[in-house]
Formats: structure tokens, sequence, C-alpha cells
């Protein structure tokens, strides 16, 4: 699949996808940015007057790119392009380090390297990383394609 193919196939729709664009994709990795929309509905209440973005959103972020993303891409590959839309990506388990914060309007590049991918399960090493800074967080996450 193409990037413009996987961003499309990607179930997540506004106001809870969290990539704009896919930077880069091969066969191992994946690199999606997202701009934070300061106007995001979860900024009202975390924090009032200084608002940051959850760190349940940010793994969401990362989920999206690093599982869902690549995983779309690795299984169409394995079955087909057709075969591979009935599937859908349910997130297994995350094990993730945060080390910075993200405020709204800032854009983050999150990449995802395959660690492995075997029976539809797929876990990859996700980090993001602020545009031009450093990094947020980072972490091994996990997610299975299943039937729909």
């Amino acid at each position: 699949m193409t990037p413009e193919q996987v961003l499309a196939a990607i179930p997540q729709q506004e106001p809870f996808r969290f990539i704009d664009e896919i930077l880069e994709l091969g066969d191992d990795s994946i690199v999606a940015a997202y701009t934070f929309h300061p106007d995001s509905y979860f900024y009202r209440g975390h924090f009032p007057g200084r608002p940051i973005t959850p760190g349940v959103i940010l793994i969401e972020a990362m989920a999206q790119a690093g599982v869902v993303g690549l995983g779309l891409h690795l299984l169409s590959q394995e079955l087909g392009t057709e075969e591979a839309d009935k599937y859908t990506t349910l997130f297994t388990d995350v094990q993730v380090d945060f080390s910075g914060i993200v405020e709204p309007g800032t854009r983050v590049i999150t990449t995802g390297r395959k660690i492995f991918f075997r029976r539809r399960k797929l876990r990859s090493e996700v980090e993001m990383r602020r545009d031009g800074g450093g990094i947020v967080c980072s972490g091994t996450l996990s997610g299975m394609g299943v039937l729909r």
C-alpha cells in the first residue's frame, strides 16, 4: 500500500484520528506526523489555564501510526489489499515512558519500527518527538488484526 492508501484505510476518524500524513512507509517502519489542534475537546479539561495533551491521547497517536498504520501495510503485503480490508486492528498492550509534554498546536513526528509481525500480531518500537525537538514518549506497542 502507498502512504495515502494506508492513511485512507485507518479506521479512526476526526475527532479521534491523530495522523495528518504519513511521511515514510517501508517494510519495517513508518513515520507519521500530526499537529495537535488547539481547539481539541480534551484541552478544555486537561488542564484549564495550561492545557497539555493527555498521555492516553499520545499513546493513541503512537498506536495509530506504529501499530494500525504499519499493521495495515504489513497485512496488505501478506494477504493483498482486498483481503486486508476485511480486518481491523485491536490494540493489545503497551509499555510507554514519557519524557516530555505536548502543548496545543504542537506538531509531532511518530516513528514505528517493527519488532515482529506474525499470526497477524504486530509489536513495534514507537517513538514520538516534537517536530524539531526532543522525545515526548517512547515504548513498545502491540496490536492484532482480527476479522470484522
